[in-house]
């Protein structure tokens, strides 16, 4: 039986509108994502740059390249999410109302379908433009915690996404979630999705040369976003039309997750390989 909380820390009162001129309003949540991916694209084109974290010290493809592929993963990202949160989260509701599928102001979005949405773009592009996809998959996959830091701060100040009933110190009330202290488990992702995913991924990149063995990166990215995320599940709260998978403890981010982590595992265990191989040659 939980005990009762004896501080809970308040939920902080910030409108999600940041800008609103006239019937026109301006959400955090579109300028984080909108920001997010303007300082992923920053930093992309930096490391692009630097010419020795790459193999043979050339960058494989121009820095200015990186502001062309931006629109590519925009797009890509924000389909893929959407198509994704009609495919595993609500296909019953979305199959008896196939007109709101394009109704995205409404909400509903799928991290995991955006990703495999961004993939999909990323692998087209790289077709187009004649340069290698995992190596755009692993530049892209450096800098992408930038990104999904923000967008879970967005989460927060939405008040949306919040986590289980606790009794934690840290406990909130969320405006929407009734009158029980949760976990905060928007920023538990942030940090861990974001602060400590990009920490991790730029000491490979600087220390190990990560950049110098295709899909070491974003065999590191895609397999920690699925831990942090299989983690962060068990003080989120689920989706209250999924429920509980199984009638036990597992949750539709768990499951989603399994795989990336298994996809991360791989890419890591092939880029190794080829390094290995590529020491032994030499």
């Amino acid at each position: 039986m939980m005990m009762p909380t004896t501080f809970v820390i308040p939920f902080p009162a910030i409108d999600p509108v940041a800008i609103s001129i006239g019937p026109l309003s301006v959400r955090w949540y579109a300028l984080a994502y909108i920001f997010g991916l303007l300082l992923a694209i920053f930093v992309a084109k930096r490391l692009l740059r630097k010419a020795e974290l790459f193999r043979p010290g050339k960058p494989f493809m121009e820095s200015e390249m990186m502001d062309d592929f931006m629109l590519w993963a925009m797009l890509g990202a924000v389909l893929g999410g959407r198509l994704g949160y009609v495919l595993f989260y609500k296909p019953a509701y979305f199959l008896s109302h196939p007109a709101d599928i394009i109704a995205v102001w409404k909400g509903g979005m799928s991290f995991h379908g955006g990703f495999l949405g961004f993939i999909f773009a990323a692998w087209l592009f790289a077709k187009r433009h004649e340069i290698p996809f995992l190596r755009l998959l692993d530049i892209s996959a450096a800098v992408a915690p930038l990104a999904l830091l923000l967008g879970r701060i967005a989460n927060f100040i939405n008040g949306e996404l919040w986590g289980r009933p606790t009794d934690v110190p840290w406990a909130m009330v969320f405006p929407h979630a009734g009158p029980e202290p949760r976990h905060p488990s928007q920023l538990y992702e942030a940090a861990l999705e974001g602060v400590v995913l990009f920490a991790v991924l730029m000491w490979l990149v600087h220390r190990f040369r990560a950049l110098a063995r295709p899909g070491l990166v974003a065999g590191v990215f895609t397999a920690g976003y699925g831990l942090a995320r299989f983690t962060v599940e068990f003080f989120r709260e689920p989706d209250a039309h999924l429920g509980y998978l199984m009638g036990g403890w597992l949750t539709m981010g768990m499951v989603l997750s399994v795989p990336l982590m298994a996809a991360g595992g791989w890419l890591i265990a092939r880029a190794l390989r080829a390094a290995r191989a590529d020491t032994a040659a030499s």
